[in-house]
């Protein structure tokens, strides 16, 4: 028999911490994820989900706060799905995502004393994003402290999602995540197109015109993107919106429109028109210089992907001589970040757009020891023609395709060196690689944080050869 019902209200003490950001206590060893606990929380919390092995349950009352809460500073935490964690001591986040990589690795993969190092902080806690999208409603969605303003300031909104929501979109003046001129750019085109008149996209209706506000930031050169996404195109429309930011911010080095006329919640543009500058701006990866268009896609810290790439070349241990593979290479950020202390490196990546990204940024920092082939790494792998010294792997959160992983295992390179942003999957694949493959260690990063997000880079060896 199970010990709680929907709708019951209990009190609680959280033990630990779940992947995805929720604490977790029991009731008669019956499992209930508590949305924003912390372990050490003692906790009254009602129970909104039940299921057959757990619940979920939001808390009520704080009885008694666990030793490592803190005060969020931002008015928007535990109603937008940004941050999970500004109430945790920075610290103990860190032994979170620590956590979240060695468990998986020993209950998924069954690899048992692993060397998982502590974890890379990042440089900064706060204003490391660079990137941020903003969303358009007709519907906005009140915080209760905000619910007595609701007839007086409408349904208009610009800001995040309530998570696991698409039409919820909590109306925010800043994001502590982005640099403080984004909460500005944020600021005034709020102003603006609530004063045009012109109506903003409904999540439901699918009819209005302003749809996101999607902003890139270069920390290296101080420039600014920013990309206007709209139903259609209306130069009339967009382009006073773009002259008053040029008026406004000197850093801001072009300004973008995106049209997306489908229904899909993407600010991703069915085409593009550039109403100011070139089109893009620089950033730049250690001593590396990259073009960024307002679609390419970019680790969203720069800084910290310093660090992880820093880490990826170190777990190389490049000799020289070395012919390298990266498999899911990208805009070529690997590649160009390995070439100068190798032979040679060839990258395999699926989107076209990102492969001509490669070529230009291989030219752009006068690497000419790379080549990229554009197609489904299925297909491509069984072209090469080399036995590479060493494959970096850096794939989506859904890990390799099993036929990837097989291909990569029959070509035998001496190294590998797999980068990967869901524990879960890292865990699966360095499994199926232990028999052929020695697991020398584990090297978290912390790209993010005040979320749950982790990226690990894990060492690889061939099975009877000598490590470095």
């Amino acid at each position: 028999m199970n010990p709680v019902r929907k709708g019951e209200i209990i009190e609680i003490e959280v033990k630990n911490m779940a992947y995805g950001g929720r604490g977790i206590g029991r009731v008669d060893g019956f499992v209930i994820f508590v949305r924003g606990g912390i372990p050490g929380d003692r906790l009254r919390v009602r129970i909104y989900k039940k299921k057959k092995d757990f619940a979920e349950a939001a808390p009520i009352e704080l009885i008694s706060p666990s030793p490592w809460r803190v005060e969020p500073p931002c008015p928007y935490f535990g109603y937008c799905g940004g941050c999970q964690w500004q109430n945790v001591g920075y610290e103990k986040q860190l032994e979170f995502k620590r956590d979240h990589v060695l468990e998986p690795l020993e209950r998924i993969g069954g690899l048992r004393d692993v060397m998982v190092q502590d974890l890379i902080p990042s440089d900064r806690r706060f204003a490391y994003r660079n990137k941020m999208e903003f969303s358009f409603s007709d519907r906005r969605w009140y915080l209760p402290e905000e619910m007595e303003r609701r007839k007086e300031e409408g349904e208009f909104a610009l800001g995040l999602h309530v998570p696991g929501t698409y039409h919820k979109v909590i109306d925010v003046d800043q994001c502590l995540l982005q640099h403080e001129t984004g909460n500005e750019i944020l600021r005034v085109v709020k102003e603006y197109v609530k004063a045009s008149g012109v109506p903003v996209y409904g999540l439901k209706s699918h009819k209005g015109f302003w749809r996101f506000l999607a902003l890139r930031y270069s920390a290296a050169f101080d420039q600014w993107l920013v990309n206007l996404v709209t139903s259609r195109e209306c130069l009339e429309k967009v382009e006073p919106l773009c002259k008053l930011l040029v008026s406004r911010f000197r850093a801001i080095r072009t300004v973008v429109n995106n049209i997306n006329s489908r229904r899909a919640s993407i600010a991703l543009g069915e085409r593009e028109k550039v109403l100011f500058g070139e089109g893009y701006i620089r950033d730049r990866i250690g001593p590396f210089t990259f073009r960024i268009s307002a679609n390419s896609f970019f680790q969203t810290n720069s800084k910290g992907a310093g660090r992880l790439y820093e880490t990826m070349a170190a777990f190389a241990d490049l000799q020289g001589f070395e012919r390298v593979l990266d498999l899911y290479s990208g805009t070529g950020t690997i590649p160009i970040f390995l070439a100068r202390g190798v032979r040679s490196v060839t990258g395999i990546e699926i989107s076209s757009s990102a492969t001509t990204d490669a070529i230009r940024n291989t030219e752009e920092n006068g690497i000419e020891n790379c080549r990229f082939i554009c197609g489904d790494i299925r297909e491509k792998l069984s072209q090469i023609d080399f036995r590479p010294d060493l494959v970096v792997i850096d794939p989506p959160r859904a890990g390799m395709h099993k036929d990837v992983l097989a291909e990569t295992m029959a070509l035998s390179p001496e190294k590998i060196v797999y980068i990967s942003c869901n524990p879960a999957t890292l865990a699966r694949d360095l499994a199926l690689m232990r028999d052929r493959y020695e697991l020398l260690q584990v090297q978290p990063v912390d790209m993010f944080p005040h979320t749950y997000h982790i990226e690990a880079v894990a060492r690889l060896i061939l099975r009877g050869k000598k490590t470095g």
